[in-house]
């Protein structure tokens, strides 16, 4: 589609934000076109959160001019911006937890009745057209804090909708969801196209980008560095773009050889609430130096199986052994204490306290290690946090700052050195990737490689296979909580795992002890 098939709604002139010194986004001249899918692309802290910030009025910029329809706007509140038809899907969920599904939809607009008291049976009726549209299973009298992410990330892809907006800004909507759900928000977005709604649209999967975009704007250091027709670009341009050379291949094997056993689990059972196992008898081993990595789309039990591992769930059966030593604390501060760490899968709820500093973050989990007599050694503490942001590249001026400014690929980064910190002889690892670019997750993946050469076992779950191809030293597949095959990487193909990731009952491969031939 030619340039000129579509009109420019909304246009930002020579735009620039500077926060305390920090330059976030520099002379941005950004297009929106109506009716198309606007792509915006970039590593983390490359500036794109805060542009499309600016754009949803959240923040305001430094310098420079926003156009709409033509006319110079400025909006002083996101509010503003929603009531001239913007508006804005956040990629760390904006979702209140003890609220009903329809009651997140429509907070801030509620629908009320003749009373002017909420009609909470229209606004049930309303979000239930939302969630239809998005085939997305979900009942809206249903609490947010009782759904799984990936059903909380439709639940603020429907809020979204609803607003009826000419211009949706997307900000990682697929970060968390399933292929099929992925398949149904494209559905959503061709028809919203189609109504010519401008959509812009920020994510790290190159592939999805290029599949669905139609314009793409490339940011690198707060500085656009590209801008092209979509038909135009290929995944190699992209790249090139954002980090001024080729991807480097992040996980080289390097002929490093595992060591002996270091952790094994076995029948690992967790019963479902609803009846069934959301972990059906999983057993395996892992050994030291080895990264094993668990393949399976959500709802495989990749994650609950690691809940179980944790000590998260005390319903759940099965042993566990470290070192060769039966594991029997069932509490997760003890397990922590024998070796084990979990990086989770949502690094905002469940590894982060988000009003702490960089440095408080990274010792939350070890604070014990400083304790000298009665007291915490602040030098001993500190030398620790400054030993852990040099070994991890984390990107911070000061680890004194609040974690909640650092980009997602430096939070993450943070999540990983807490675990670091408690000394773990095996790291769980849920979809270590999930919302970081392709800079922040090479560097995720060579820390991944090097500290499994140090003698670190990994155990990591993703639903990416790419990556569970370039990373493991062996894979296990998963779905519908059983553990459907074990394979060697040097056998592994992408057919058999798919393969075995779709076939959700029946035996497990016998590869499992090739591991210790």
């Amino acid at each position: 589609m030619g340039a000129t098939g579509h009109d420019v709604i909304l246009k930002l002139e020579d735009v620039s934000k500077v926060y305390s010194g920090t330059v976030a986004v520099k002379r941005a001249n950004f297009e929106v076109r109506k009716g198309a899918v606007n792509v915006l692309v970039g590593e983390n802290g490359a500036g794109k959160s805060t542009l499309m910030k600016i754009i949803a009025g959240v923040e305001q910029p430094t310098a420079g001019r926003i156009l709409l329809d033509g006319d110079e706007v400025s909006f002083s509140s996101s509010g503003d911006a929603v009531s001239r038809g913007i508006g804005m899907v956040f990629q760390e969920l904006n979702l209140f937890g003890n609220m009903s599904v329809a009651e997140n939809i429509f907070a801030t607009r509620e629908i009320t009745n003749r009373f002017r008291k909420i009609d909470r049976k229209a606004q049930e009726r309303r979000a239930a057209e939302f969630l239809e549209r998005l085939e997305a299973g979900i009942r809206p009298d249903m609490l947010v804090e009782d759904l799984r992410i990936g059903q909380q990330q439709l639940v603020e892809i429907a809020k979204a909708v609803s607003l009826d907006a000419r211009i949706l800004i997307m900000d990682e909507p697929t970060s968390a969801l399933s292929a099929a759900e992925v398949e149904i928000l494209f559905k959503v977005i061709a028809d919203l196209k189609a109504r010519g709604v401008a959509i812009v649209y920020i994510s790290h999967r190159l592939e999805e980008l290029i599949r669905i975009g139609d314009y793409i704007t490339v940011l690198r250091d707060g500085r656009i560095t590209g801008q092209e027709e979509m038909k135009n670009v290929d995944t190699q341009w992209i790249v090139r773009q954002m980090i001024g050379s080729d991807a480097k291949d992040f996980a080289k094997a390097d002929g490093h050889v595992a060591g002996e056993e270091i952790f094994r689990a076995e029948a690992i059972c967790l019963p479902r609430a609803t009846g069934g196992l959301a972990v059906d008898h999983v057993s395996l081993s892992l050994r030291a130096g080895e990264i094993l990595g668990i393949y399976g789309l959500m709802g495989a039990g990749r994650s609950e199986l690691f809940d179980c591992i944790m000590g998260r769930h005390g319903q759940a059966t099965g042993e566990i052994f470290i070192a060769g030593k039966k594991v029997r604390e069932r509490d997760t501060t003890r397990r922590i204490r024998r070796g084990l760490a979990l990086i989770p899968e949502d690094r905002q709820r469940e590894g982060l306290v988000s009003i702490l500093s960089v440095a408080s973050n990274l010792t939350l989990a070890s604070l014990s290690r400083f304790v000298r007599l009665f007291h915490i050694s602040g030098a001993d503490e500190r030398q620790a946090v400054t030993g852990m942001v040099r070994e991890l590249a984390i990107k911070v001026a000061d680890p004194a700052q609040e974690v909640s400014s650092l980009s997602g690929g430096n939070q993450q980064k943070v999540v990983i050195g807490k675990a670091l910190l408690t000394g773990p002889k095996v790291l769980l690892m849920d979809e270590p990737s999930r919302g970081i670019d392709v800079g922040a997750k090479a560097d995720v993946f060579r820390t991944m490689r090097r500290l499994s050469r140090d003698g670190l076992g990994i155990l990591f779950a993703t639903s990416d296979l790419d990556e569970v191809m370039a990373l493991s030293d062996r894979i296990a597949v998963m779905s519908n909580g059983k553990l459907t095959g074990m394979f060697d990487r040097a056998e592994a193909t992408e057919a058999a795992i798919v393969a075995a990731s779709a076939f959700g009952h029946g035996p497990v491969p016998h590869t499992e002890n090739k591991a210790h031939d």
